[in-house]
């Protein structure tokens, strides 16, 4: 039987002067035509990748006005992993950042054929997420309520109603199911080249059968690239070459690392049933069955993510094009035995054919984009982890915002390029993870789970004594940090087992670790920070780094200043510690994640300027936090060296010696705001310093403690943590912090002029703290992060972290509140006093809780040990 192309293409050549040698299946031209098409010797962006990521750059910055771009493709347009996707468009996501771009491509894809006169196949759908397990249930009401405050609807339904809307289902073992009605199924292949077909009416050029052999580079800036026809100049290159990105990125005069790696995947196509399908019959996605299923031509078309994939192309093979990897009907077996369960009708339908198709996946199952931070002007869009076609058009519109603007319309740092560093780039590290992450596309991801491969990466010289003494670890950017220390009688398996959207299993341990904290010592190994060293040999580095900083660091010598580092509209690009060493030299201490962003940032903006060295010293330092009222004694003892306030002050740096080992910076500071010394200790004394440390700490209480201990003292103090509470779309006056900025000191610095607006204008948005009123710990859903609130009944954000409150005994969560006028849904200036008169709740799960609003900075609400019956929460008192 002819097998018909599960996607079209478009079988006619475009007349567009724009369109250069574009062929399909149709109209192939020859390979001598090919050749004799001359490229263009300059463009200012070159392009590589004709599938619908490439396509969908092209036409959003000649949207965006830019018309002088090359789109190059290495064999026909539309002809990879985007002619074989699935073609299913789905918006239901994890992250709101992800949900955005969906959205955005469910409206472009929808309005595409009346743009361009392509048929693309849009068909809206709907999708229908089945639950067969109350977590899944729980999870799915969390995307729900995510969905609706963003503007797409979708509804939690039972069982029957599921049965309504597809009566093939087997529907006996759910416990219900997400029906999203918006969502679609359309042919990929056809909405690339329709992208392609706008483009090009745009201005842009492109060349099919052109390969990129590498991208020229200049002073660390993008100067052209080789292609196997010869050369372009060009000011920007866009990687988009999908499983070849990797390989692409390390072709360069200087490489660029590009973390992803492709497996196989896999669907099958029936012929049509004896009752044909609707067209608009909805998507099923069976998770807990591992399986998708949408109709096709009449017929079903289901895939899946099998728990044993099959990673392809490590050694780097190379293809033109995808042709149609080998079936494997033995692999295949799990998922349509899965599929037969669902809709045992299928048993005697006809299948047409097993399609194997590769698909590229990334370390944390996110996509990337961004510029890269070794190579000015080199972009990259890549790694979709299957969900090519949703996130296709929000994800171009992003990158082309990007490339004309400097930064996107929305905050896409859990996205961004630079939140990987070389350490994600070797083979075997990407074979490993995506053996772990295909599977984990279904599984059920409960809060605070971690990646088991490609683990023991980055450790500190104490990882071998922490796990000894208990430790259960998280990583962070490779490095290995402590959560939490198991006692030696509990019971392990089932700790590291327990997995809920409820009361975790190590409440209590966390529990021990905060009291140890408050009333004796504990030490936190928190090796991981990002540590920089900026010197010069005269005043060069404080001269860039007052521009470079929002808060005055000409201190004294041994003080430490809080400061952000900002960009051009005020958002915070990093927030870190500055202490200054002496005169000429400053120590940064930033979160771990900023090692590769924070020093890309650093290198575009400090002067070319050879008495200015910047150095990356976080491998020289093991840091450990002493925790508590007791921190002074242990230190005092080991240096035989007053540690007292008034011999010490708070925010102080000082290089001390401890037990034997000399040179050991010591800083007055803890990042929770309780009492206590950050220890940064050169590496080959972190050991001795350690044990010494636990020694003398014994006969004050000392225990190890980990990352959740402090993230429930920094969240009840209302510490903002950058990546998690605050981005670069968020100002220090939306999050309480004017007095971290030397706005009326007369000095210019990035982002001052935006600062000094908003500031006249007001803000948008403000960090707000809020504590849970009827909330049960023990019974109720826990907020964990992206829980939407409410006030007076109306929408106005989403928590950003949250913590169980030990003291106040209450759960804590911290977010941005807007003001949207009822009226038009704009964004209006948020006062204290519209903070102050609001009644909130915070949404778990569709579930809404009661919460009173604080703003920062708060008096104190630990003056001492109260009950929750008898505590007074303090009035609001915000700038």
């Amino acid at each position: 039987v002819m097998f018909c192309r599960l996607l079209s293409v478009v079988g006619r050549q475009r007349t567009s002067p724009g369109w250069q040698n574009w062929s399909s299946a149709g109209s192939s031209t020859s390979a001598a035509e090919a050749r004799s098409v001359a490229l263009p010797t300059e463009a200012q962006v070159v392009i590589c990748g004709g599938g619908i990521m490439g396509t969908s750059v092209a036409y959003h910055l000649s949207k965006m006005g830019w018309k002088d771009i090359v789109l190059l493709e290495q064999g026909r347009l539309a002809a990879g992993s985007t002619r074989f996707c699935a073609g299913i468009l789905s918006t239901a996501r994890h992250l709101t950042i992800e949900q955005k771009m969906a959205d955005y491509s469910n409206k472009l894809y929808h309005q595409l054929e009346q743009e361009t006169g392509i048929q693309t196949g849009y068909t809206r759908t709907g999708s229908v997420f089945l639950a067969q397990t109350q977590d899944r249930l729980i999870s799915l009401k969390r995307i729900n309520s995510r969905l609706n405050v963003i503007g797409i609807p979708s509804e939690i339904i039972s069982p029957k109603k599921v049965a309504e809307l597809h009566h093939l289902l087997n529907v006996h073992d759910l416990v219900g199911a997400m029906h999203v009605p918006e969502d679609a199924v359309v042919s990929s292949a056809d909405v690339a080249l329709a992208l392609a077909s706008a483009a090009s009416q745009n201005g842009v050029q492109i060349y099919d059968r052109t390969s990129v052999l590498h991208v020229m580079v200049k002073k660390g800036q993008v100067t052209g690239v080789e292609t196997d026809k010869g050369q372009i100049e060009c000011q920007y290159f866009v990687n988009c070459a999908g499983q070849w990105a990797y390989e692409l990125g390390l072709s360069n005069e200087e490489p660029v690392s590009i973390p992803l790696h492709a497996c196989e995947h896999f669907y099958l196509l029936t012929r049509p049933l004896e009752t044909p399908l609707q067209s608009s019959t909805p998507t099923i996605v069976d998770a807990d069955g591992r399986i998708y299923i949408r109709n096709w031509q009449g017929g079903i078309l289901s895939g899946g993510f099998e728990k044993n994939p099959k990673p392809i192309f490590t050694e780097g093979k190379n293809q033109l094009e995808i042709q149609n990897l080998q079936e494997d009907w033995d692999h295949f077996e799990p998922l349509l035995s899965s599929l037969l369960r669902r809709m045992p009708e299928l048993e005697s339908l006809e299948i047409m054919k097993l399609v194997n198709c590769p698909e590229t996946f990334t370390p944390d199952m996110r996509c990337i984009m961004g510029e890269s931070p070794a190579v000015q002007g080199y972009f990259v869009l890549a790694g979709m982890n299957s969900a090519g076609l949703s996130f296709g058009g929000g994800a171009g519109k992003y990158l082309a915002e990007w490339m004309v603007h400097g930064y996107p319309s929305e905050n896409v740092w859990e996205l961004d390029l630079k939140r990987f560093g070389a350490l994600q780039s070797s083979r075997t590290f990407l074979r490993h993870r995506v053996m772990e992450v295909m599977p984990l596309m279904y599984d059920l991801k409960v809060p605070r789970w971690d990646f088991q491969t490609g683990r023991q990466l980055r450790t500190s010289p104490l990882y071998d004594r922490l796990d000894a003494q208990g430790a259960r670890w998280m990583e962070k950017h490779g490095f290995e940090r402590p959560k939490y220390f198991v006692p030696p009688d509990k019971d392990l398996l089932a700790l590291e087992q327990s997995k809920t959207f409820y009361k975790p299993d190590w409440f209590d341990i966390v529990e021990s670790e905060v009291k140890c904290c408050k009333e004796a010592v504990c030490v936190i190994d928190m090796s991981s920070f990002t540590k920089f060293e900026i010197t010069s040999t005269g005043d060069q580095a404080l001269e860039v780094l007052q521009y470079l900083f929002s808060n005055d660091l000409d201190v004294p010598v041994g003080h430490i200043v809080h400061t952000g580092m900002l960009n051009e509209v005020g958002g915070y690009e990093n927030d870190c510690s500055i202490a200054r060493l002496s005169k000429r030299s400053f120590f940064m201490i930033s979160p771990t994640d900023q090692q590769v962003h924070c020093w890309a940032w650093l290198k575009k903006h400090m002067p070319k300027d050879s008495n200015l060295l910047l150095e990356d010293v976080t491998w020289k330092y093991t840091a450990l936090n002493l925790i508590g009222p007791r921190a002074v004694d242990v230190l005092s003892e080991l240096s035989y060296a007053p540690m007292t306030p008034d011999h010490f002050p708070s925010l102080f740096c000082k290089e001390m010696s401890v037990g034997y080992a000399n040179g050991i910076r010591v800083m007055s500071m803890t990042h929770t705001g309780e009492p206590g010394f950050m220890l940064y200790i050169p590496i080959e004394y972190a050991l001795h310093v350690y044990n010494e440390v636990m020694s003398v700490g014994q006969k004050y209480g000392i225990r190890n403690a980990g990352y959740y201990a402090l993230r429930s003292l920094r969240i009840e103090k209302f510490f903002a943590f950058w990546g998690q509470d605050i981005n670069n779309l968020t100002t220090p006056l939306e999050c309480g912090r004017e007095s971290r900025v030397k706005l009326e000191k007369g000095m210019d610095f990035i982002g001052r002029d935006a600062l000094l607006q908003q500031k006249q204008n007001g803000v948008y948005k403000r960090f707000t703290m809020f504590i849970l009123d009827d909330h049960d710990t023990d019974l109720d859903l826990w907020p964990w992060w992206g829980e939407p609130i409410y006030r007076n009944g109306q929408y106005v954000g989403k928590t950003t972290s949250s913590a169980y409150s030990y003291s106040l005994e209450r759960h804590v969560c911290l977010g941005f509140v807007h003001n949207f006028s009822e009226d038009t849904g704009e964004e209006q200036v948020v006062t204290a006093d519209f903070i102050n008169r609001g009644e909130y709740e915070i949404d778990i799960a569709g579930y809404r809780f009661q919460a009173k609003a604080k703003l920062y900075p708060v008096a104190s609400l630990f003056t001492h040990k109260r009950r929750k019956d008898d505590m007074e929460l303090s009035d609001l008192h915000g700038k």
